[in-house]
């Protein structure tokens, strides 16, 4: 596991080199010309000049990206166990029967505008059954109602 981290800093590394050696190297038609095929003077590939510092670096850079890239699959591929593909693990999981759920149980039916207005009717009786009754009268918790309270003596 240490050469998969080893080789993976490597690869990070070495990914912004690439991108920083591209970036500084001046293109080869940097005129507007260029851009738009012009630049007849130079050969398909460049000139036949010597390389620089940059193109050497760029291509240096450019092989260890693609060793470390190689050697990262290499890596990954043995650490598995069983090597499948992404169709074989989804298949073995459709095949699998799903679990069922339970029934569904019927919903009520809603109440008609008919049996809304009689359930209304119904309650309004009711209350005014409640407040037509007479309220008990209150009962002191207290003492008994029989027994006059006993005066407390005076302090002195």
């Amino acid at each position: 596991m240490l050469l998969y981290y080893s080789i993976a800093t490597l690869h990070v590394i070495v990914c912004v080199i690439l991108v920083l050696v591209v970036l500084l190297q001046s293109s080869k038609g940097a005129d507007l010309a260029g851009a738009f095929g012009g630049g007849a003077t130079q050969t398909a590939f460049g000139s036949r000049g010597p390389a620089s510092f940059l193109s050497k670096m760029t291509t240096v850079a450019a092989i260890v990206f693609m060793l470390t890239s190689i050697g990262l699959s290499v890596i990954s591929t043995r650490t598995t166990r069983e090597a499948k593909s992404v169709l074989e693990t989804t298949k073995q999981r459709a095949t699998q029967p799903a679990k069922k759920a339970p029934a569904a149980q019927p919903l009520p039916e809603a109440p008609t505008p008919e049996q809304i207005q009689r359930k209304i009717e119904e309650l309004e009786a009711a209350k005014q059954k409640q407040e037509a009754a007479p309220a008990p009268a209150p009962v002191d918790q207290k003492q008994p109602a029989s027994k006059p309270a006993a005066p407390k003596p005076p302090d002195k």
